[in-house]
C-alpha cells in the first residue's frame, strides 16, 4: 500500500520553527524528486521545496529562499523541510508529493494527505 505520511505540523508564533517530516512506504522507489506543496484556503497548490533523492539537488520556491531548508535520509525514504523565519503568510495545508520533478505539481505519482501549519503574526 502506498503512503506519504507526513508529520511536523502545528501551530507556532511568527518567526518560529517548524520541522515536517514525510515517510514515504509502499512501493519501489525510483530516486526522482519529493516535493514539498502548500495550499491557502481560497489559493492554488503552489510548490514549495523538492529534494532529488538520488543526490542532493534542491529546489525552492522564490518565496521561502532563505528560509526554509529541505533534507532527506535515504535510509528511511523520510524527507525534511526545515522552516524558519516562518511568515503568517505561510500558513497553509503542506502536502509531501513523491516521484516528481522539480516544483512541477503534475509530475508527481504520489501524495500525501498534509499536515496543517499555521502561523499566528
Amino acid at each position: 500500500q502506498v503512503q506519504l505520511v507526513e508529520s511536523g505540523g502545528g501551530s507556532v508564533q511568527a518567526g518560529g520553527s517548524l520541522r515536517l517530516s514525510c515517510a514515504a512506504s509502499g512501493y519501489t522507489r525510483r530516486g526522482n524528486w519529493m516535493g514539498w506543496f502548500r495550499q491557502s484556503p481560497g489559493k492554488e497548490r503552489e510548490g514549495v521545496a523538492a529534494i532529488y533523492t538520488s543526490g542532493d539537488l534542491t529546489s525552492y520556491a522564490n518565496s521561502v529562499k532563505g528560509r526554509f531548508t529541505i533534507s532527506q535520509d535515504n535510509d528511511k525514504n523520510t524527507v525534511y523541510p526545515r522552516m524558519n523565519i516562518l511568515k503568517h503568510e505561510d500558513t497553509a495545508m503542506y502536502y509531501c508529493a513523491d516521484e516528481g520533478r522539480l516544483l512541477l505539481q503534475g509530475s508527481y505519482a504520489y501524495w500525501g494527505q498534509g499536515t496543517q501549519v499555521t502561523v499566528a503574526s
